[in-house]
């Protein structure tokens, strides 16, 4: 067996080196905007239950990509998302459209307000209007990279607008984009009515209403799992913390728990890998 020679591939290795994308920095860059002071405290001690760094590691997130976060609530994750992309990517949020329903209504004048509160580091936000059937046209120009939805599904399947939802995600994107899920996670054989009353949604059904849109499965991980969580509480998912639906009752129990067990999965649109 040929010996095998530095010396001979170091050029190769070299211009390797030079056209792939600086991995290293761009981990690094999201760790101090993590890290940073634009990150309200409360926000910032739920990342040990949301892992932020890992889950968009995990999606594949890089500073120069068009970002789609879909339904971003009051922005726990847009004082991440919006200045790792400001300089070099491009952040979009897909809101919710005003409704009935307060609390809704409530999460979008949080959002706004926190557009607001601080101009140079939100100014490249664009947001955008996702709410089947009326608004579904989420596409940025060109198409996006990546787009990413945290622990909406539920409400979705409630509203009955979920395929609808996963359909507008496929057309938003690039062949070859991503789209990235997090959601409470039920247990396999759970039905459509419990999933809806208690918060928690099979993988099975997830995956299929994506793989109906037509997205094909790419990974899972593990990253937000929770063994502790039972799913078995008497208001569903919103028991247990950040909610504690169930007030003072049981609190030092549904604290120990901790936030619910969570999917986490990968989803490619079928082409050429999204730039």
């Amino acid at each position: 067996m040929p010996s095998f020679s530095f010396r001979r591939f170091a050029p190769a290795l070299l211009l390797l080196a030079c056209v792939l994308p600086p991995l290293a920095q761009a981990d690094a860059a999201l760790d101090q905007i993590i890290a940073g002071p634009q990150r309200s405290e409360a926000h910032r001690a739920r990342d040990v239950y949301r892992h932020p760094a890992e889950t968009l590691n995990f999606f594949g997130l890089k500073p120069d990509q068009t970002v789609v976060e879909i339904w971003p609530g009051g922005g726990w994750y847009t004082e991440i998302l919006a200045p790792y992309l400001r300089e070099h990517g491009r952040y979009y949020a897909a809101q919710v459209a005003p409704s009935d329903n307060a609390e809704r209504n409530g999460e979008i004048d949080a959002f706004e307000a926190k557009l607001a509160s601080d101009h140079e580091l939100y100014r490249n936000v664009a947001v955008e209007t996702l709410s089947p059937p009326q608004f579904t046209d989420i596409r940025p120009a060109g198409g996006a990279d990546l787009i990413v939805t945290f622990r909406n599904i539920h409400n979705w399947l409630k509203d009955g607008t979920a395929q609808d939802s996963f359909k507008a995600f496929y057309t938003a994107l690039k062949s070859g984009g991503i789209l990235g899920v997090e959601e409470h996670r039920a247990a396999p054989g759970t039905s459509l009515e419990q999933m809806i009353k208690t918060g928690y949604v099979t993988e099975e059904l997830v995956i299929k209403l994506a793989k109906d849109a037509g997205f094909v499965l790419a990974a899972k991980a593990e990253i937000n799992a929770n063994p502790k969580d039972t799913k078995d509480y008497p208001k569903g998912v919103w028991t247990l913390p950040p909610g504690y639906a169930a007030g003072a009752l049981d609190h030092e129990r549904y604290q120990a728990i901790g936030e619910s067990d969570r999917m986490t999965l990968k989803f490619i649109k079928p082409g050429a890998i999204a730039k």
